[in-house]
Order: structure tokens, then C-alpha cells, then sequence
């Protein structure tokens, strides 16, 4: 079955895990700013991007000093056009990703840098689990930052007419870099869409997030793991992270529910879930007063969490379900929680069978985008929908016997 993933990839080392680049894209470019110059002579198209870092206060010398020698990079248009999807359920992409062999230097590097990490907690409200299990699924610890130039991946992102004001801003942000002496544009690699560091951040991210955590006058979120693990937790919680709240909780579930209340979206207290014998695997139920829905990654039968608030975090950063349940998942194993109940998930469909079932919904009436075989969000509410209609359980999770019913 194919899992739908957003547009393009926010942290570099995603792509070698089949995940592509999501929000942190749209969730940092200036929304409001007006479409930019692009495409056309590629010299004035510089002095352009020159003239507007002037205007915004940064001085002409380091916008020379950035954008000189920028050039077209052919490999970051290929890799833009080729974005696609990938074909793993979660209990797949999770079990690789979540490894026994991250844990254990995940756990090493919470102590190496305890200190760093106590900072991040006590001034930001992050809790060292979560820093650490991004800093492991987006570049394996720093050890995977992406190999592209990253001035010329910007500046070949914001010449490029498809999306120059998500990418523009990005390179002004760049220039200001240079001027700070914080990024030479010569030698600074990273991701192919601009991301930079152990974290994989955007430039405009940090700029306005950036803490200089080994004390050395400067922002390195490329070498230093204090600047990258301070820096992540400020960005974590500028996105509106609540210190002290859960953000994912393992549960385990009755045979019945009203399953049609289930998915991201449907957020009723998670004291009302326990009342309908929702548990808890850890016992915690203090925060029943919190809105919280009842996620089910591979439908009623396979591992079942409750995501809170600070979940909102984990789709900010990255748009797809999968990646972020992962992410919010390992987290928590971090934090020391026990493996997840695997259960026995219903099969799903493979390519075809999501084809025919998306032209079936589409038949229907039901907006689903494209039939691509993609279980993407509006599959999965047409599905929970088309389940309830047929007195099917409606846990959004396809199948065949939905496919035979319809």
C-alpha cells in the first residue's frame, strides 16, 4: 500500500528512509510576502536578490561575499522533479527507523550532552527524547547532512519559477548568515532544498531561532551538536510546544468503539476515550482534560496511540502521518517507553486494489485528489466514511472486504 508524503524534503536524510520534504518549508517562508523575481538572465537575477538583502539592512560586502560564484545546480532541479512516494506501512518504515541501534546511541548521546540537553528542557521546555529523535531520523546523529552546495541549492530553488517565494526568503536569510560569519557559502553542504545541520533547519529558522550553545560567538547547527540540540529545542518551541504536556501515549483498545471518532482530526478529551475503555499501556491518565485523538496507523487491529496537543509539533515539522507517528513514537522509547504492541493489522491493498478502491470513492462523490494509489488523508477519511455507511468498523484503515462491499 502506498502512504501518501507532502511535497518536498524539509531534512535531507529523510530521503534515504523513503520520506519526502513536508512543512517546515511553508511553515518558515514568509506567507505574506509577495511573488519574487525569478527565471530570466541569471546575473540580474543576483543583483536582485543582492538589492533586496541590501534593503533589508545586511551589508552589500557580505551579499557579494554570498553570492559569488553561485551557480545552477542541474542535480537539485532533477531531485525536485523526481519527488514521489513510498510503498511502507508503518509498522515497516517505524521498525527500521526506530532501531535498536539508534536507541542505544541515542541514549549515549542524551548523556554525552546531558548538560546541553538539561538547558533545553529548563529554557525551551523540551524534552531531551524528542530533540534526540529527530536529530536520529533526519541525519543519523549529524553523520548523514546532505552533500548539495547550499548557497547554490537556494539560489537554484528561488531562480526556478515553481516556488521562489518559499525559496527567496531562504537565500536572504543565507546572505545573513555570511554577514554573522556563520555559513560560508563556498563550502556549506547540506540538503538539496537549502536545509543545513545535525537537525536539518532552513536558514530563515535559524536565524530567528538559532542559540549559540558551545559559547564560541557563533551559530553552527552543521558541527556543533550543543548549537544544533539548543537551536532544535528554541524551533520546537516557538511551534508551540508545551513543556510538561504528552505528546504521543501507546493505548490499548476494547473490542468495540465508536471508531468512526477516530483519526487526526477528531480530538475529544482523552478522558472521554478512557471512559470508553481506552488504556493507557503506561497507567497515565492525568491528562484526561487534554483534546486528544485516537490514531490508528494500520486500522483497529495494529498499534493504537493517542496524540495530544504537542502533536501538532510532529505535523509542523513534517506532513506525513507515518513519518511523524515514527517520529513521536521513538520519542517516547527514548523517553522510556516499551516497544508498541505490533497486533495483527488486517492486510492492506496493494497498488491496484488502492487504484480501484479510490475510483470506487471517487465515484462516490468523495474528494480523495487523485486516484494514485496513494493513502493519503483524504483516502483515509473517505474510507472511515464509506466503513460507517456500510456498517463496516470505521477505523480508515482499507481493505478488502471494504473494497467487496463497495
Amino acid at each position: 500500500m502506498m502512504l501518501g508524503t507532502p511535497m518536498s524534503n524539509t531534512f535531507f536524510h529523510r530521503l534515504a528512509y523513503s520520506c519526502l520534504l513536508t512543512a517546515a518549508l511553508s511553515s518558515t517562508a514568509s506567507a505574506q510576502a509577495p511573488a519574487a523575481a525569478c527565471g530570466g538572465d541569471f546575473a540580474a537575477f543576483l543583483q536582485g536578490v543582492k538589492a533586496e538583502a541590501v534593503a533589508k539592512g545586511i551589508p552589500a560586502e557580505a551579499a557579494d561575499r554570498a553570492l559569488e560564484g553561485a551557480q545552477i545546480d542541474q542535480k537539485v532541479l532533477s531531485r525536485d522533479r523526481a519527488q514521489g512516494v513510498f510503498r511502507q506501512t508503518f509498522l515497516e518504515f517505524s521498525q527500521r527507523t526506530v532501531s535498536q541501534a539508534r536507541l542505544d546511541i541515542g541514549r549515549q548521546k542524551m548523556k554525552q550532552y546531558a548538560e546541553v540537553f538539561d538547558r533545553a528542557q529548563n529554557e525551551f521546555g523540551v524534552a531531551p527524547g524528542i530533540i534526540t529523535a529527530f536529530w536520529a531520523m533526519e541525519t543519523d546523529f549529524g553523520s548523514v547532512q546532505g552533500d548539495f552546495n547550499t548557497r547554490n541549492a537556494l539560489v537554484t530553488m528561488a531562480h526556478d519559477c515553481r516556488r521562489p517565494e518559499l525559496f527567496r526568503p531562504q537565500l536572504i536569510a543565507l546572505i545573513e548568515m555570511v554577514q554573522h560569519g556563520d555559513l560560508n557559502p563556498a563550502t556549506n553542504t547540506g540538503a538539496w532544498a537549502g536545509e543545513i545541520g545535525q537537525v536539518q533547519m532552513l536558514p530563515e529558522d535559524i536565524i530567528a531561532h538559532g542559540v549559540d550553545g558551545d559559547g564560541d560567538g557563533h551559530i553552527n547547527v552543521k558541527t556543533s551538536s550543543p548549537d544544533a540540540i539548543l537551536t532544535a529545542a528554541k524551533f520546537i518551541q516557538s511551534m508551540g510546544f508545551k513543556a510538561g504536556q504528552p505528546w504521543i501515549q501507546e493505548v490499548s483498545l476494547p473490542e468495540n468503539l465508536p471508531w468512526e471518532k477516530s483519526g487526526l482530526g477528531n480530538e475529544i478529551p482523552a478522558s472521554q476515550w478512557f471512559s470508553f475503555g481506552v488504556t493507557p499501556r503506561d497507567g497515565n491518565t492525568k491528562f484526561g482534560d487534554l483534546p486528544a485523538a485516537l490514531v490508528l496507523p494500520q486500522g483497529r487491529k495494529g498499534p493504537a496511540f493517542l496524540t495530544y496537543p504537542n502533536f501538532n509539533v510532529y505535523l509542523q515539522w513534517n506532513q506525513s502521518f507515518i513519518y511523524t507517528t515514527s517520529a513521536a513514537y521513538f520519542a517516547t522509547r527514548l523517553s522510556g517507553a516499551p516497544t508498541y504492541q505490533k497486533g495483527t493489522p488486517e492486510p492492506g491493498l496493494d497498488d491496484a486494489g488502492m487504484k480501484a478502491l479510490q475510483t470506487k470513492l471517487e465515484a462516490l462523490g468523495h474528494d480523495i485528489g487523485k486516484v494514485d494509489g496513494i493513502l493519503g488523508s483524504g483516502t483515509r477519511v473517505a474510507v472511515q466514511k464509506e466503513q460507517a455507511r456500510l456498517g463496516l468498523p470505521a477505523d480508515g484503515w482499507p481493505t478488502q472486504a471494504l473494497l467487496s462491499a463497495l
